[in-house]
């Protein structure tokens, strides 16, 4: 028995990808426990557009995610990345172009008529993808239980994984927190159909389109371990960003805001830990849905190797 630590993003692939290898789980998640970050996440899969600050092996590795999760959960949007900025930031657009790879330069409006007039130029990355993190979780979640895997709150039993994130901090001394905050908006002026990365000096933006006329507007990234609620200069940069995207936004209601915590490495990579009798597969950084089936698959392997304690 595998006893599986978390219910976010890690510990619903981590578990996904012991099931299929043939595994005997379960998933330890309190009923009523706070909801995972990757919950307030962006949902985008966007390996050379985070190759812009990532190291290569985010880029490379992270190029499998569409693929794996298309396999696994419904209502992955396969329309790449827009990337914008506005007349007065027009070098980051050139400084972004040079930092990564896989784009094309493009007339916006071409793909996305609903920023005609606002932007002469932009990249588009057209491999990547976007999904909606909580529908995504969900089905993974609904999958696993129609495989008979349980989800309990009991001690764990067995070989233990923990993916709970920054609560591992007790266990990982060098786990820190980084802050990110975002809002979502119902916009039915505004027609989107795939990610926006707004590039800005101080605050880059991305736009990601959920269903019924929903946006999700993010992300500051704040070395902060504060958990409280989205700070009131977040939401006027985001939304004032949102509004350089598309007057539209103007007349939207915000429906969510909310402050999230991201588990981060001194490196902003995430790792497979040994501590002790416990595997800790953590240190998501802001790549949580691009990296998290890798690493799942990582450890996969990693049991494959101690059959004493896979079993």
């Amino acid at each position: 028995m595998i006893s599986v630590r978390g219910s976010g993003v890690v510990g619903l692939c981590v578990a996904t990808a012991l099931h299929e290898a043939g595994h005997e789980i379960e998933v330890i998640a309190p009923e009523h426990s706070t909801p995972p970050a990757s919950w307030l996440a962006g949902g985008m899969l966007a390996p050379f557009c985070e190759g812009e600050s990532a190291p290569e092996v985010i880029v490379t590795r992270g190029q499998s995610a569409v693929d794996w999760w298309a396999a696994h959960v419904p209502d992955v949007v396969r329309r790449g990345t827009l990337v914008l900025a506005a007349p007065r930031d027009a070098g980051e657009l050139d400084r972004f172009a040079r930092a990564t790879r896989g784009h094309d330069w493009v007339v916006p409006e071409a793909l996305e008529p609903a920023v005609s007039g606002r932007f002469a130029r932009g990249l588009f990355f057209a491999t990547e993808a976007h999904l909606d993190p909580r529908a995504a979780l969900t089905a993974l979640r609904m999958r696993l239980l129609a495989a008979g895997v349980a989800f309990c709150d009991a001690p764990a039993r067995g070989r233990v994984v923990d993916c709970t994130g920054i609560a591992a901090r007790t266990a990982l001394s060098d786990l820190r927190a980084v802050r990110g905050e975002m809002l979502e908006l119902h916009a039915p002026d505004v027609a989107l159909t795939r990610s926006i990365r707004l590039l800005h000096p101080r605050f880059p933006v991305y736009i990601v389109p959920r269903a019924a006329g929903r946006y999700m507007v993010g992300a500051t990234m704040v070395e902060s371990d504060d958990a409280g609620g989205i700070t009131a200069r977040a939401v006027m940069e985001l939304l004032s960003a949102a509004y350089t995207v598309h007057p539209g936004f103007a007349e939207g209601e915000v429906i969510t805001t909310a402050a999230g915590l991201r588990p981060s490495f001194p490196n902003n990579l995430p790792a497979i830990r040994h501590v002790g009798d416990v595997i800790h597969v953590n240190g998501m950084y802001r790549h949580g849905f691009l990296m998290a089936p890798a690493l799942a698959l990582d450890l996969v392997s990693v049991l494959a190797k101690e059959p004493a304690h896979a079993h």
